[in-house]
């Protein structure tokens, strides 16, 4: 520092401003230090400054993997944000989410010194007694009905389902079948809770519901076993809408004249599918945008409120829904 100082011909106090970002020295100035660090190849020390300051600019994820599309957007979204904001982000995947593996994450996160942690959970774990996140660590939770006790970000899963169940309704189909996602999933439940309450207010048969596991064979597999009488059909995720497409169409029923499917995720592909899918858009982007803004607003002020943050979700209509012919 002491170099570059002398280089510049500034004070050192100066270059650390510079250095750190800080307000207070003119454009001019702080062009010609940085031009001095470039010159002697100089790189402030960021563990040197987390010690003086107390903060790493690093923001720990943690989550129950990635092969899901919900959570690879939205870890990418979180990066993103993460950047603008200054702040890299240190990834820790756990295999099986018990409260040991959840403990043994957080240690590992203090181990790698983070500013603050998000979770993002798609099974039911947090609503469990003996689980629960270490107290005096600053978290933001996603996907999860644990917003009692911790600041929750999540899509509107139950609007998002009750606007594609209302569009099939309101093409005039009888009832709609639902494939929903693993039973354990947290969005998987409420997308079936909502797909159910929708049809009983409307006065509708329920039809028993088939399940998947989120990939595109299990929706294949729940395709097969649609029956005969199913016109509509409301797929928990885009992947699975995509085996149930494959399976209409090797069983001869043409999508949407005899059946319409509806998926959810709004996946980069979905309007490639055939025919295009109609499915319900989550904001990926902008759940990472609200994850990040709230974990660092209570890195500033130092506590948290609980509380559930819902996105907004909305109907795309594509090609794969029509209104209802009788057989």
């Amino acid at each position: 520092m002491a170099d570059v100082a002398k280089l510049a011909g500034v004070s050192s106090q100066t270059v650390s401003r510079v250095a750190n970002g800080q307000s207070g020295v003119v454009e001019a100035t702080r062009e010609q230090v940085l031009a001095a660090m470039r010159e002697l190849g100089y790189r402030p020390n960021s563990a040197a400054r987390s010690l003086r300051y107390g903060r790493f600019n690093t923001l720990g994820v943690i989550l129950f993997g990635l092969s899901s599309t919900g959570n690879s957007r939205t870890v990418e979204a979180i990066a993103t944000q993460a950047a603008a904001e200054g702040y890299a982000i240190t990834l820790i995947p756990v295999g099986v989410p018990t409260q040991d593996n959840v403990l043994g994450a957080f240690t590992r996160m203090g181990e790698l010194a983070v500013d603050g942690v998000i979770v993002i959970l798609e099974v039911h774990l947090l609503d469990v007694a003996t689980v629960a996140l270490p107290p005096g660590v600053h978290v933001v939770v996603v996907d999860s009905d644990a917003g009692e006790r911790y600041p929750v970000v999540d899509t509107d899963q139950a609007d998002g389902t009750r606007q594609a169940v209302r569009h099939l309704l309101d093409l005039g189909h009888p009832t709609v079948w639902h494939i929903a996602g693993p039973a354990e999933s947290y969005s998987a439940q409420r997308r079936a809770q909502a797909w159910r309450r929708v049809l009983e207010e409307a006065g509708r048969p329920v039809p028993e519901i088939g399940r998947g596991d989120w990939s595109a064979e299990s929706g294949y597999q729940a395709g097969l076993a649609l029956p005969a009488e199913c016109s509509a059909v409301f797929v928990a995720n885009d992947q699975m809408a995509l085996g149930v497409l494959r399976a209409l169409t090797e069983r001869g029923r043409r999508v949407p004249e005899e059946v319409s499917v509806v998926g959810f995720d709004d996946i980069a592909d979905a309007s490639s599918y055939l025919p295009p899918l109609t499915t319900v858009h989550q904001d990926f982007a902008e759940v990472g945008r609200r994850c990040v803004q709230a974990l660092l607003a209570q890195i500033g002020t130092g506590s948290a409120a609980p509380g559930t943050d819902l996105v907004p979700t909305h109907l795309v209509v594509r090609g794969s829904t029509g209104p209802y012919q009788r057989g």
